[in-house]
């Protein structure tokens, strides 16, 4: 088939190519002519294992192409994706759907057979309805559907992710769209991966309920983490044993900083304000935004109380800054407001990232950034693991309490048993853990 990836970010360039992979003929459009310069010179926009390799091949295969021309890039498409940017909006919080709009009916006016148009941006309830009504309005003469297909991409593992999927779900309204995308995912019949068909303002609500749930999930066990501390539990057994309850599973109950990322946040506050618009209160879901948002910021807090509440002058090393390990993603990382707190209470930061550090620099000011672990904590009066980083999981503890000014530290992932970090010569705060 042709299909057409409108956007080459991180869920259109992953999707473009592994349907390339699959076969299929692909044609990925997007408006930045640096960017795409930078893709056809194999310099990915992102960060993600196995991807510069991924479109390499596919590109040498013929497979994948890629243009700044959209009436190019759609010509004789089956489908067009639309993978484009959906932000909180400005000032109240509803997702931004003016980029999806605008590549509706750019693509609308564009193609140049019978296709359908799906979203793979995360939208709310009823988009697809609007982007039918603006394909009627400027190519009424065209056969064109409107379908819903939401990724379920995991940042660091969205290859893996995209071929050997949970489900596929794809909301359609008709014979014709429900034709073209079971051809669309032919390939991974083979992988015996479920594709289930729903209306589709149920595919779009699956999305944000989704990610709202696994939200949930995230900022329970890491209320449960506080109480542990102070109930003298250990919230890394309590997970477990709740984990092995096959009615709740084990994935999303590892307690940290928080969650961050370009999902959990912006859909949760997206869909708030859906249920808002419509009327219906969403306690649980306002109170997971809440929590996450404060834990953040009292994380920072957590750090201050480990070195003896004062902190002024005194220098705190960050391990790791992206919201999570295997990505360069600094979205609404928790690293962002510890670093805050720790600066506003006086502290020098100095940080390291294996990946992230140039996306770091957009959002931090004042921070040095160093090359190494190691460098992180020469003379620093504190370490501070955010990021679990595979690289940061077999530390040599003994060399690092000798680099410290002061043998503290701060493990917010859980990484290191505290008794071998005793037995370094640290002083060890977890989370979730009698401290």
């Amino acid at each position: 088939m042709r299909i057409t990836m409108i956007g080459t970010g991180y869920v259109g360039l992953v999707s473009g190519a592994c349907f390339a992979d699959f076969g299929h003929d692909v044609c990925c459009v997007d408006l930045d002519k640096s960017k795409i310069d930078k893709i056809e010179s194999g310099i990915m926009p992102i960060y993600e294992p196995g991807l510069a390799e991924l479109v390499a091949n596919n590109v040498r295969a013929g497979r994948i192409t890629f243009t700044t021309d959209v009436v190019e890039g759609v010509k004789d498409a089956d489908a067009v994706f639309i993978a484009v940017g959906t932000p909180s909006r400005r000032g109240d919080g509803h997702a931004d759907l003016s980029y999806v709009y605008a590549a509706a009916k750019d693509v609308a006016l564009a193609v140049t057979k019978p296709c359908v148009i799906v979203t793979k941006s995360t939208v709310p309830v009823g988009t697809g309805d609007e982007i039918e009504r603006i394909v009627a309005e400027v190519a009424p003469e065209k056969a064109i559907w409107v379908a819903s297909n939401p990724e379920f991409l995991r940042e660091g593992a969205a290859i893996e992710d995209f071929k050997r999927p949970d489900r596929i779900v794809v909301g359609c309204e008709g014979p014709e769209a429900t034709k073209l995308m079971q051809d669309v995912y032919r390939p991974l019949s083979l992988n015996k991966a479920p594709l289930m068909i729903t209306a589709r303002r149920s595919a779009e609500m699956i999305k944000y309920a989704a990610n709202a749930f696994l939200a949930t999930k995230i900022t329970f066990i890491n209320e449960v983490a506080d109480l542990c501390e102070k109930a003298g539990a250990d919230v890394q057994e309590v997970a477990r044993g709740i984990g092995l309850d096959g009615r709740i599973g084990s994935k999303f109950l590892h307690a940290g900083p928080g969650y961050g990322g370009s999902c959990f946040p912006k859909d949760t506050l997206a869909l708030l304000k859906t249920a808002e618009d419509n009327e219906v209160p969403l306690r649980i879901v306002e109170a997971v935004v809440t929590v996450n948002d404060n834990r953040k910021r009292a994380m920072g807090r957590k750090v201050i109380h480990a070195m003896g509440g004062e902190v002024r002058g005194k220098t705190v090393g960050l391990l790791g800054l992206a919201f999570k390990p295997n990505t360069d993603d600094m979205r609404d990382a928790p690293s962002i407001a510890i670093v805050q707190a720790l600066q506003d209470a006086g502290a020098k930061v100095r940080a390291y990232d294996p990946e992230s550090v140039e996306q770091a620099k957009a959002v931090m000011s004042n921070v040095e950034f160093v090359t190494n672990p190691y460098a992180v904590a020469e003379g620093a009066d504190a370490l501070v693991l955010v990021t679990e980083w595979d690289a940061f999981r077999a530390l040599d503890l003994k060399r690092i309490a000798g680099m410290l000014n002061a043998p503290i530290l701060v493990d917010l992932r859980n990484v290191y048993p505290p008794a071998d970090v005793a037995a370094a010569g640290l002083q060890y705060t977890g989370i979730g853990r009698a401290q």
